[in-house]
């Protein structure tokens, strides 16, 4: 049930390979073994707006929101956070705010249904 949010600012697409970063932040999740693997899904959302502090716009980001089930150790939740940032610091060095944050989600609280 993993969620990968990539938040990036519209002048990112003009530097990097939005999708392939996308492929490659879906590949770190894939790739760590804390979770189903057909449960994974991954987007990316470009935003036209945007403010910073007193800079504005100015200033670009790519923001990685990772949610999941709770259940997870600290130390498996940091592991992951450390590679996602890896990747994003590898692929957008030239991006002004790299931020990734974890997420728990209350089991008891979601709700999930697929339909065929």
């Amino acid at each position: 049930m993993p969620n990968l949010v990539m938040e990036y600012s519209n002048s990112v697409d003009q530097r990097i390979n939005v999708q392939g970063l996308l492929e490659d932040l879906h590949d770190v999740a894939l790739k760590s073994c804390l979770f189903d693997t057909d449960s994974v899904k991954s987007r990316a959302l470009r935003y036209h707006h945007w403010l910073v502090g007193e800079q504005g716009d100015t200033v670009d980001f790519i923001h990685i929101s990772f949610e999941l089930l709770d259940g997870r150790t600290e130390e498996q939740k940091r592991e992951l956070s450390r590679q996602l940032m890896t990747v994003l610091q590898e692929q957008a060095s030239d991006v002004r705010s790299l931020t990734v944050n974890i997420r728990d989600m209350d089991k008891a609280c979601f709700q999930k249904v697929q339909n065929r």
